[in-house]
């Protein structure tokens, strides 16, 4: 990208996640994509994971400046990570959108079916929204620190190739990385979601003062275990896959289906009931 007077011209890129600004993660995917342009963060003041694509309509939303001993802009936000896009499409980047959109590192997985519950997916599909390329960054490690080499060597390949060649508008990236050193990774994957659920259990427990509460637990099935061609597949495989991802939630196939129920016999019935 070239300004006007010739000179290259480093790409805005806005990051942000659902874990908080004081994630491990978020500090890992700054350093990611620090050497690709000039970075703008906006994320959470607290962790928000499985908020999916909520918005703050009830709460005043504060924007609040954070000091940094780097040249990076870091911003927290006392909203969901879709009103830190938001927020920051808004009141930040007003003359010009961010030329990417990064969320991450997730500390934990958004493959298969995660995804529709991943606030960190959301903050990606939100950019994704505005037109900007977006990428979502999950690690399947749920530690406070874990080790973020492959997901920082293999996502900037990832960015570059996001930043020169683009995205189709109204779809993003879900970039999941296992839990293994940089040495041991095999490679990247460019695959297609794996069919699964999570199977919900409520545990039934009393406080102390004889109320009932219910804790949350479950499992993930599932639905398509000898698939070869699956993120769930080639994460086990020790791949870090890559998903497109589109806006679009419409089932194509369905849509020509329904049609043949022919609605056009309600709108007979009445006109013959009126005559």
């Amino acid at each position: 990208m070239f300004e006007g007077n010739g000179e290259l011209k480093r790409p805005t890129i806005l990051v942000t996640n659902d874990d908080g600004f004081r994630a491990a993660g978020i500090e890992a995917l700054v350093e990611m994509v620090k050497p690709f342009g000039n970075v703008v963060v906006v994320a959470p003041e607290e962790g928000h994971s499985g908020m999916s694509h909520a918005i703050t309509i009830k709460t005043p939303l504060r924007l609040k400046k954070r000091k940094r001993t780097d040249d990076v802009e870091f911003y927290s936000v006392n909203g969901t990570p879709v009103d830190c896009v938001k927020l920051a499409m808004n009141q930040i980047f007003t003359s010009k959108l961010p030329d990417l959109v990064v969320s991450g590192i997730n500390h934990g997985s958004n493959s298969s079916i995660s995804i529709i519950y991943s606030g960190t997916m959301a903050a990606a599909i939100e950019g994704c929204l505005y037109g900007v390329p977006s990428i979502g960054f999950s690690i399947l490690d749920y530690d406070e620190n874990p080790d973020f080499t492959a997901a920082i060597e293999y996502g900037r390949f990832i960015v570059k190739n996001v930043l020169e060649n683009g995205l189709t508008p109204g779809s993003c990236l879900n970039v999941n990385v296992p839990v293994l050193p940089l040495k041991s990774v095999k490679g990247v994957k460019v695959t297609r979601q794996n069919k699964g659920t999570w199977r919900e259990e409520f545990e039934k427990r009393t406080d102390p003062r004889g109320v009932d509460y219910y804790w949350l637990t479950g499992y993930f099935l599932n639905e398509e275990p000898n698939a070869t061609d699956t993120d769930e597949y080639w994460l086990n495989q020790g791949y870090i896959t890559v998903v497109p991802v589109q806006v679009d939630l419409t089932d194509y196939k369905e849509l020509d289906r329904i049609k043949s129920w022919r609605f056009d016999q309600i709108a007979i019935s009445h006109a013959e009931k009126n005559k």
